[in-house]
């Protein structure tokens, strides 16, 4: 990783239509700086749900270009870190799962918007410990502080 090197997080559930869309918009709107990320379904619903991308706006982030889609070869290639929200083991949900780390995160599908307020809390919170995470990490390997690039 070169200091201005951001890490690559993909984000994964079953649908791609309520947790990785929500854990990719909040991602996106906390950690442009040092993260890039983006979100696929283990099987792809093709459509994200209403009430996900509304709860995003609720909440201050942003829905656009939010979209449900398979793992495709070069975006898992791609991914440095892969967050598993499938519900699956990620030894039983992925081939190679050494870049892989499982959130254990209901499912808000069909759910009334206090479980979807709910799960968004839940899910905001693990991608702040995680952007800390990284942070730290950028700063072990190259001591640049939040927001500095060389």
């Amino acid at each position: 990783m070169t200091p201005a090197h951001k890490i690559s997080v993909m984000f994964v559930c079953i649908g791609n239509s309520c947790r990785s869309p929500m854990a990719e918009g909040i991602a996106r709107g906390l950690a442009s700086d040092v993260m890039e990320v983006s979100s696929a379904g283990l099987s792809p619903l093709g459509v994200v749900q209403k009430q996900s991308l509304q709860t995003l706006e609720v909440n201050g982030f942003l829905s656009d270009g939010l979209s449900s889609k398979p793992i495709f070869r070069d975006a898992w290639d791609a991914a440095e870190i892969v967050i598993n929200m499938s519900g699956y083991a990620r030894e039983r949900a992925f081939a190679d799962y050494t870049k892989v780390e499982d959130w254990d995160i209901e499912d808000p599908y069909g759910e009334a918007p206090e479980v979807y307020q709910r799960i968004f809390e839940d899910i905001r919170g693990r991608v702040v410990d995680l952007i800390e995470r990284v942070r730290r990490r950028r700063e072990r390997e190259y001591g640049l502080s939040q927001g500095e690039f060389i």
